[in-house]
């Protein structure tokens, strides 16, 4: 029985040791040494300050800005509180809430009553925390956005191309997207 004992306290010990102390060591050595902006929260600085990371969406409510994706998690983009909101299609408080910022994005950018506006404007996503917009999402904000900075239509659409990101490695992320935070921050520069 002292035996079998000393055997099973060795391997909670040499477990513990690897799973709990080498593998995380070596795991966030590798991420440091291969993928550092990354392990380090892909934070967006500017003026030489932290403003943001690329990872995690922020509420912009200024006409000026691009407005990114509706987040269920907690106050709104909290990271702490990651989640979508579990309500479905038929349940009838979503319902009315999408119909509620479908009514307010169609007046915020002057769209006329039942105009499509796209999903990604009026529904969370699953983790709450999504930083890009769908470019049909970027696209019917253009005019809103060049009106509210005194830019051309053409300025704004220039540089919401030049941040436009394809499919992760060829393979994931839906269709065409832009990240909402780069791209306020590149029309803060441009306007000065």
């Amino acid at each position: 029985m002292a035996r079998t004992w000393w055997t099973a306290v060795r391997s909670v010990l040499v477990l513990t040791v690897l799973t709990g102390v080498a593998y995380p060591l070596v795991v966030t050595g590798l991420a440091q040494l291969l993928f550092p902006w990354q392990a380090n929260g892909s934070l967006v600085e500017s003026g030489g300050r932290v403003v943001g990371s690329a990872l995690i969406g922020q509420t912009f409510q200024d006409p000026r800005y691009f407005h990114g994706r509706p987040s269920a998690a907690g106050q709104g983009y909290d990271a702490e509180s990651s989640s979508g909101s579990n309500a479905g299609p038929t349940n009838p408080d979503y319902l009315k809430t999408v119909q509620e910022r479908v009514d307010q994005v169609r007046q915020e950018n002057g769209l006329p009553p039942g105009a499509p506006v796209p999903s990604d404007l009026v529904t969370a996503s699953g983790s709450g925390l999504d930083p890009d917009i769908s470019l049909s999402a970027a696209r019917i904000q253009i005019p809103r956005v060049a009106a509210a900075r005194h830019l051309s239509v053409q300025q704004v659409e220039q540089v919401v191309q030049q941040h436009v990101r394809g499919l992760q490695w060829g393979l994931f992320g839906g269709g065409p997207r832009v990240n909402v935070l780069e791209l306020n921050l590149a029309l803060d520069r441009m306007s000065g």
